[in-house]
């Protein structure tokens, strides 16, 4: 089917916005954001961190330490990059891939490590960190971030709400109502969808007709923009922007970023090579964003191998001593999970819980 006139001109304004190209080469200049030679520093701390962080992870899953885990490797710049722009009042509703983003946030490593096994005390979030808890529902965050949005506004609240999800969760019934209700009242949303080409196995090409998925935005009525994924500073700058319409009353915002998740979707048996060429996966490593951004802070002396290998040295300790604290978390039980339910249990759940209660004490 030949594209409308209508439809090219609307496609045609989700240029890829990039600040960084994939020598580190700053290519807008007029984009690039006002960061300390600090804040620059940290961010590679942070991706680095999370790099060494994520290679543990896939470790202890295979050992049988952790329980559900998605990879993350190639998406680091996406995920860190966007949660740097935010402050702390802002709330974050992650999907199940975006412990990253929540451990910055204010959520420990030990917690995010007791979350992977299923522990109820995974999700009990700190008090003053403003999280849920991950969604494992494909989409169902969206919605959520509408409403979460809907209530800063009308409690007059120097704060937005973030969500992200995958381009799968472009193509659910969620993100199409989520980002309409958000639009219609007008919130102060930031909806991130991170493109990471491949819905577990499905290609973004047989998800969606439309050529990007920032100009869904359009249909709901808000701002729209495509970034460039491996650049942590188009996806900052792309997102403070964002907080900043948003705070401004000037409305929600849809960003995707373009990445790559370099591991399978989940450890639960997923096998990209089933689905991806070697030949795509050799393309998207050239676009590493740790690389890129190392050349970059290299250029202007601001990274070293050894301050390099300091961080990583770090992440492995802090790993270590996170999942020996979540190992002594104590052993969860039939009644803490009927306990949680609700404030008052109905008759049938009370039940359950004499029952239980009877057969632990024995």
């Amino acid at each position: 089917m030949e594209k409308t006139k209508e439809l090219k001109n609307i496609e045609s304004q989700f240029k890829t916005f990039q600040i960084l190209n994939e020598e580190g080469e700053v290519v807008n200049k007029k984009a690039m954001p006002k960061l300390s030679d600090e804040e620059l520093k940290e961010l590679m701390t942070r991706m680095v961190y999370t790099r060494i962080w994520d290679q543990r992870a896939i470790s202890l899953n295979r050992q049988g330490r952790l329980g559900f885990y998605a990879p993350v490797a190639g998406q680091e710049a996406s995920m860190l990059g966007s949660q740097f722009a935010l402050e702390k009042q802002d709330w974050i509703l992650p999907g199940y891939r975006d412990i990253p983003q929540i451990v910055y946030h204010g959520v420990s490593l030990e917690q995010a490590f007791l979350w992977s096994r299923g522990h109820y005390q995974g999700g009990q979030m700190p008090e003053g960190v403003n999280v849920l808890m991950p969604q494992i529902i494909i989409g169902a965050q969206i919605i959520q971030n509408a409403g979460v949005a809907m209530g800063l506004k009308r409690k007059n609240k120097d704060a937005v709400a973030i969500t992200y999800t995958g381009d799968g969760g472009a193509s659910q019934g969620d993100f199409y109502e989520g980002i309409n209700f958000a639009g219609a009242f007008n919130v102060p949303a930031i909806f991130v969808v991170q493109n990471n080409r491949f819905a577990i196995s499905v290609p973004v090409e047989k998800q969606s007709a439309a050529e990007t998925i920032a100009q869904k935005a359009v249909a709901a009525g808000i701002h729209g923009v495509q970034v460039d994924g491996m650049d942590i500073l188009a996806v900052y700058a792309a997102t403070k922007e964002a907080r900043e319409r948003g705070l401004a009353g000037n409305g929600p915002t849809l960003i995707e970023t373009l990445t790559y998740r370099y591991g399978p979707h989940t450890m639960a048996g997923d096998d990209p090579t089933r689905y991806r060429t070697s030949d795509l996966d050799d393309e998207w490593e050239k676009k590493d964003p740790i690389v890129r951004f190392r050349k970059f802070l290299e250029g202007k002396n601001l990274w070293s191998e050894e301050e390099e290998n300091k961080v990583v040295e770090q992440a492995k300790e802090d790993i270590k001593a996170a999942i020996k604290k979540a190992d002594s978390a104590p052993k969860q039980k039939v009644t803490d999970l009927i306990g949680f339910m609700g404030e008052e249990l109905p008759y049938n759940l009370k039940e359950q819980m004499e029952e239980y209660k009877e057969k632990e004490s024995k």
